[in-house]
């Protein structure tokens, strides 16, 4: 007979299967805003870059008939939702409609990308959770279903799903790899009071009073080259983003925070997406650790994070 505390007692308590997956943030090296479609929605050119900051979703198998929980942790976990409305626990459910599973699942989100920040925090969050419970559940989802259920979930979630460098066009949606090379250098100066983005692009419309102008791949060859050749220089100098007037629009103290950027000799400052984070690349990772020292000790940000690019997409962790 087997006392507590023996082996065969211990080996009846080991933990359920998991799943852990790590997705990345990403940084609009181009946002580029059409005028807007009959359906509401303005067309969208955007390039799109992997950052090696990561969202982390462990999914953990429970009981059938428990259905679907979140927990959360990390810098600025109090401003995640922990019910249907996150991005992870939708992306749980998607998946099991889709593939006839039962959604029973506890899901851990691990935050590593600033919360409301534009950088996609929230949909890489989905995309971990899809590749997570995919594995969890055996389901065996082909990565291009993946990426047509990711696509159902919000437009940035295919592209935190496949990673690296893209060209984004339709809403965003639609990707093709960009080729890079090397690696640069990236700071971001965070707030904890996000941007509304349909805010940002009511903005949008009243500056450019509905006369915004047709975009194509086209307009930003220069920065393609400058990624091609792994040149920071010449990346930094083709940074663009057309809603970046309309987010200092509604919050004007975001442009002393370019300001600062550029007087530490960044290469480039940019508003990244529907902001409100600034984004500045760095020389090296010496210069970016420089940028972050001045952004801190002017205030210029609640949280200054570095870190390189470009990054993989989601995927297992060992």
């Amino acid at each position: 007979m087997n006392r507590p505390g023996t082996r065969s007692s211990r080996l009846a308590a080991a933990p359920p299967p998991s799943v852990r997956v790590r997705a990345p943030g990403k940084v609009n090296l181009s946002l580029r805003v059409g005028p807007l479609d009959d359906d509401g929605y303005h067309p969208l050119v955007s390039v799109f870059q992997a950052v090696a900051l990561f969202e982390e979703v462990t999914a953990t198998q429970v009981v059938a008939g428990a259905g679907i929980s979140l927990t959360v942790d990390g810098p600025q976990a109090d401003a995640v939702p922990r019910d249907r409305t996150n991005l992870a626990w939708k992306a749980a459910e998607l998946l099991a409609m889709h593939t006839g599973v039962d959604p029973d699942v506890a899901l851990h989100v691990r935050k590593g990308v600033p919360v409301a920040g534009g950088m996609a925090g929230g949909s890489a969050d989905a995309a971990a959770a899809l590749v997570a419970c995919d594995a969890l559940w055996e389901t065996g989802v082909p990565r291009t279903e993946l990426v047509e259920l990711a696509a159902a979930l919000g437009s940035d979630v295919p592209f935190c799903l496949l990673g690296h460098t893209a060209v984004g066009t339709g809403r965003g949606q639609l990707l093709t790899p960009a080729m890079t090379r090397g690696e640069f250098h990236w700071v971001f100066a965070a707030s904890h009071t996000g941007l509304s983005t349909p805010q940002v692009f009511a903005a949008f419309d009243e500056l450019t009073r509905g006369g915004a102008a047709a975009v194509g791949v086209e307009d930003d060859t220069a920065l393609m080259q400058a990624l091609r050749a792994g040149d920071p220089t010449a990346l930094g100098a083709a940074l663009h983003n057309d809603l970046q007037d309309a987010a200092l629009s509604l919050r004007p103290e975001l442009a002393r925070t370019l300001e600062i950027a550029r007087e530490a000799h960044a290469l480039g400052a940019i508003v990244s997406g529907s902001g409100p984070t600034v984004a500045a690349l760095a020389r090296s990772r010496q210069h970016a650790l420089a940028i972050a020292a001045t952004w801190t000790a002017e205030g210029a940000a609640d949280s200054v994070w570095t870190t390189t690019a470009p990054a993989h997409g989601a995927r297992v962790v060992a």
